[in-house]
């Protein structure tokens, strides 16, 4: 049974029923945007104010179609803000299904639709990483650090179980057994503000800082939420900080990996730093 055919109702109801029933319906026809956007707002809006409206007058087979349509609202504003063609959440359980965790200890877990990782002194730096790896692709997601904390999106990223050596500009660089490494966007609320420059991870360091991007320093909203936009195509990678264009980096010495959020390590801090990410999602390209 598709999800049309549960939610029209049979026999005779009210005009008040039809029309909760079509503005349920319309929520499919949404775009996806944030789930602040005021257009789903206002489509709830009005399937509230219907459901009182139709509820005094209805016949019990009416008010069931009625409450039907209600409990279907979670499931349809859950659809409608991943319906864009080839977007796929990433946000995990609430037990991180779907990810790993390696590096260090720092505490991660998800409270209402958000990944929270939170600092632990005397640990190097932690990522949770996607259980997969990723070729090419976008990546949009939003983010907001605390003051004093570092951070980064680790993308086409690996680890290895053994050492490893790789070469690169004429030089040998050694990674350790269990050593996350790859391209990463930087998370830096520091004075500096390279926030959304590419890093590479335990490898070459900095391969497209923002020195000469005002605009993209100037972007970066500090204490609020903040976001990335993320593509990787080929030996290309470009980034967005809310927008604004920062880092257009041309490099091929990994072409696929995993994606990880970073938690920086903090050294002896006792105090707790947290970072927290949501609506993070993939757009998988050819």
């Amino acid at each position: 049974m598709t999800s049309r055919e549960r939610f029209t109702p049979t026999g005779s109801i009210g005009p008040s029923v039809r029309l909760l029933v079509e503005k349920t319906e319309s929520l499919r026809s949404l775009p996806h945007r944030p789930p602040s956007t005021a257009a789903v707002e206002t489509r709830f809006a009005d399937v509230g104010h219907l459901c009182w409206n139709a509820a005094v007058p209805m016949k019990c087979r009416a008010l069931s179609t009625a409450l039907a349509a209600i409990a279907a609202l979670s499931t349809l504003s859950t659809s409608v803000l991943a319906a864009e063609s080839g977007w796929v959440s990433l946000v995990p359980g609430p037990d991180l299904q779907g990810w790993v965790q390696r590096g260090g200890t720092a505490k991660y877990r998800v409270e209402n639709g958000e990944v929270i990782g939170t600092s632990v002194p005397k640990t190097p730096n932690s990522f949770l990483c996607t259980a997969r790896p990723y070729t090419n692709f976008i990546l949009e997601l939003e983010f907001k650090v605390a003051t004093n904390l570092n951070s980064g999106i680790q993308i086409r990223s690996e680890c290895f179980d053994q050492p490893k050596e790789i070469q690169a500009g004429g030089k040998t660089i050694k990674i350790p057994a269990g050593r996350v490494h790859g391209y990463q966007v930087e998370i830096d609320p520091s004075e500096r503000a390279w926030t959304g420059g590419i890093y590479d991870e335990s490898r070459r360091g900095w391969l497209n800082d923002l020195k000469t991007n005002d605009p993209a320093r100037r972007a970066f909203r500090q204490g609020e939420w903040n976001r990335f936009r993320i593509e990787a195509r080929t030996g290309a990678i470009k980034t967005w900080i809310n927008g604004v264009p920062a880092a257009d980096l041309k490099d091929s010495m990994t072409p696929a990996g995993f994606i990880a959020l970073q938690v920086h390590g903090v050294g002896d801090k006792s105090e707790p730093l947290e970072i927290r990410w949501r609506g993070i999602r993939v757009q998988e390209l050819p």
